[in-house]
């Protein structure tokens, strides 16, 4: 009589050790933990998670369905190092990982990929339980402070329990860029990484706003209010969609799209211009028709009313930066209208930004994301110098970041004995 028995699988003797707990840390510790190899995922906040559940309060946009030569072109000058992340871990690929979850997603009418609740925990729900079912451990409110000499092997954390050491075979940092503090991401791992020789780009505002003089009558009549439906140029780029005017300038999806260059010609020259068309589906010459029809007694702020549709921020932005004696001119006036001048001065703070630029030059890195000077040392998502718009492509490769350095950390520890 013979009878079967079910052993559970022999896990490996070694360990990894994931710092981090956001998407690409996530997906580290999944594509390691699933190789039978044990991980412990270490996160300095209360909880995982939270920029990315911060993310999707509005509705999580976990990537784009552009075709992939757009895709990728997203990325600007870092293109050619994100592609080999995206060829392995594309959009689509995504989609399907987040279909295995249990979370239908579908197209928006922007071509973004939403899940079909449009938030994000149950998503991060769904996923930290498989993490749970694959021997990944959670360590929160641990704080990581480096490494105990020169052995990369024993990384030194601050715990609710006070200063420990861990013993780690090796170690994926996902410690994010220095955008939204307050979440996790500081940005205090640059000068743990320089003092290692780890060439570092300086963090930078990305997707971000941008400071404008704003006269004090108008910043107090319209901070807050959004201006919809306007094209954004600057040098040979356009963009069109909504903003918003705040206290301190303006800020939103449409100027986050632009805010690579736009952040580069401040720096380059202090300053930057970008011209807005407020009416950008009428051409120049139907509005000075409009306009040059007579205005009889009228006050101006009716006539730009009831003959171009222009109203109450719009109409104010006129009034800010078009000298007065141009209401007078259709031609001059009307200009503006299509190619309205605002002087930016300054990104806001890094602190303020949807993401950031900068970070672990990818000459410092081997092709499966490993520090070349710290063997063992893997390093993922915002950590690393690239930057994308809003749009989904954020997360796309922070993704597969995360799967490139997980299936390259499997590879070393098949090459090294612990």
């Amino acid at each position: 009589m013979s009878t079967d028995t079910q052993t559970a699988p022999k896990l490996s003797p070694k360990t990894v050790a994931i710092i981090g707990g956001g998407p690409a840390g996530l997906m580290a510790a999944e594509v390691i933990s699933q190789a039978g190899i044990k991980v412990n995922v270490y996160d300095s906040m209360p909880s995982v998670g939270r920029k990315f559940l911060m993310a999707g309060k509005g509705g999580l946009n976990i990537t784009h369905s552009d075709p992939y030569d757009l895709f990728l072109s997203r990325y600007g000058s870092r293109s050619g190092n994100i592609k080999p992340m995206l060829d392995r871990f594309n959009a689509d690929a995504l989609r399907t990982w987040v279909h295995q979850l249990g979370i239908d997603t579908f197209i928006g009418s922007s071509g973004r990929i939403f899940p079909a609740e449009m938030k994000a925990a149950p998503l991060l729900r769904a996923w930290l339980h498989r993490l749970r079912q694959s021997g990944v451990t959670f360590h929160v409110r641990h704080q990581w402070l480096g490494w105990s000499g020169t052995n990369t092997q024993i990384l030194r954390f601050m715990s609710p329990q006070g200063d420990k050491e861990v013993n780690a075979d090796i170690c994926v940092l996902a410690l994010g860029g220095g955008s939204w503090p307050q979440l996790g991401s500081t940005g205090a791992w640059v000068s743990l990484l320089v003092q290692r020789g780890v060439q570092i780009v300086p963090l930078a505002s990305a997707n971000c706003g941008f400071d404008v003089a704003w006269s004090e009558y108008f910043r107090g009549r319209f901070a807050g209010q959004p201006l919809k439906s306007v094209k954004a140029t600057f040098n040979e780029l356009q963009r069109q969609g909504d903003c918003v005017v705040t206290a301190t300038g303006i800020e939103g999806s449409l100027i986050y799209a632009l805010s690579a260059p736009l952040r580069e010609e401040i720096a380059a020259k202090g300053s930057a211009t970008l011209t807005l068309d407020l009416m950008p589906d009428k051409s120049l010459t139907f509005l000075i028709e409009r306009f040059s029809q007579p205005r009889g007694k009228q006050s101006m702020a009716n006539h730009l009313r009831k003959r171009l549709g222009i109203e109450g921020i719009k109409a104010g932005l006129l009034r800010e930066i078009v000298p007065a004696t141009d209401f007078n001119d259709p031609i001059k006036l009307c200009s503006a209208t299509k190619a309205l001048p605002i002087k930016l001065a300054a990104t806001r703070p890094l602190a303020e930004a949807i993401s950031s630029a900068g970070g672990i030059s990818f000459d410092a890195v081997d092709e499966h994301l490993m520090l070349c000077n710290l063997p063992g040392v893997f390093c993922v998502g915002e950590m690393l110098d690239w930057e994308a718009p809003t749009g989904g492509y954020l997360l796309s490769a922070c993704f597969a970041s995360g799967r490139m350095a997980g299936e390259g950390a499997l590879k070393w520890l098949a090459l090294n004995k612990p």
